[in-house]
């Protein structure tokens, strides 16, 4: 069925059972969508389910067929000023774990990152997905594990070499607006971190972070 509400639901789901909801929830089914069935969905499983009549609960129906497209991919990014469009197209992609990496050169500081959430669950509810990527609390750039990580590198685009094969990674790391700092690169290179190119031209960071990990899902 065409336009039929989906919603995401943070608890476990089974069929018969009985959901509270909140208001925003039944103003939004009621009142914009004016209807009372729904699609619900969390753990990568999605259900149908009906508004119950006095609007405060949703009752789980049967169990839909839809399959999760959500993949395995892990991006490591670096806090942007433009973030909520950044985690917005990567949910969209199917992204799994979000991870945020404080570097160097990273200005966003201050980010909501309650803010942030709703607009993965946004973006997981549009896209059609049945789970929500997980937001992992920032790390610093100093406590990685570059090991199994393969870089958005500008330099590869400019004769630096591509190390490794992109078929062998599911984790992604994307830079801040102004790139990695000096240290930084000091710092990979010596770690003979995998780098990919994205290309001769410079890209903004929520675009670089498309155009990465549609690289590696097309690998």
């Amino acid at each position: 069925m065409q336009n039929i509400p989906r919603i995401f639901i943070n608890e476990d789901l089974n069929v018969g059972k009985t959901v509270q909801i909140s208001k925003e929830i039944k103003h939004y089914l009621q009142r914009v969508m004016r209807r009372k069935d729904c699609l619900i969905f969390n753990n990568g499983v999605e259900y149908a389910a009906d508004l119950s009549d006095d609007g405060k609960y949703l009752i789980v129906k049967n169990k839909t067929e839809h399959i999760d497209p959500s993949n395995n991919i892990t991006l490591y990014f670096a806090p942007i000023k433009r973030l909520d469009d950044m985690l917005n197209m990567v949910t969209q992609m199917g992204v799994a774990v979000l991870q945020p990496v404080v570097t160097d050169r990273t200005v966003a500081n201050h980010i909501n990152w309650e803010r942030m959430k709703k607009i993965i669950i946004e973006a997981s509810e549009q896209s059609n997905r049945n789970s929500i990527p997980l937001l992992l609390n920032p790390i610093r750039f100093s406590d990685m594990d570059l090991s199994d990580v393969i870089v958005a590198d500008e330099r590869a685009g400019h004769g630096k070499k591509d190390f490794g094969n992109i078929k062998d990674f599911t984790k992604i790391l994307i830079g801040p607006e102004g790139g990695f700092s000096v240290a930084e690169f000091e710092k990979m290179d010596k770690s003979n971190v995998c780098c990919m190119s994205l290309g001769k031209t410079i890209l903004r960071a929520e675009v670089a972070s498309v155009v990465a990990v549609s690289k590696v899902l097309n690998k």
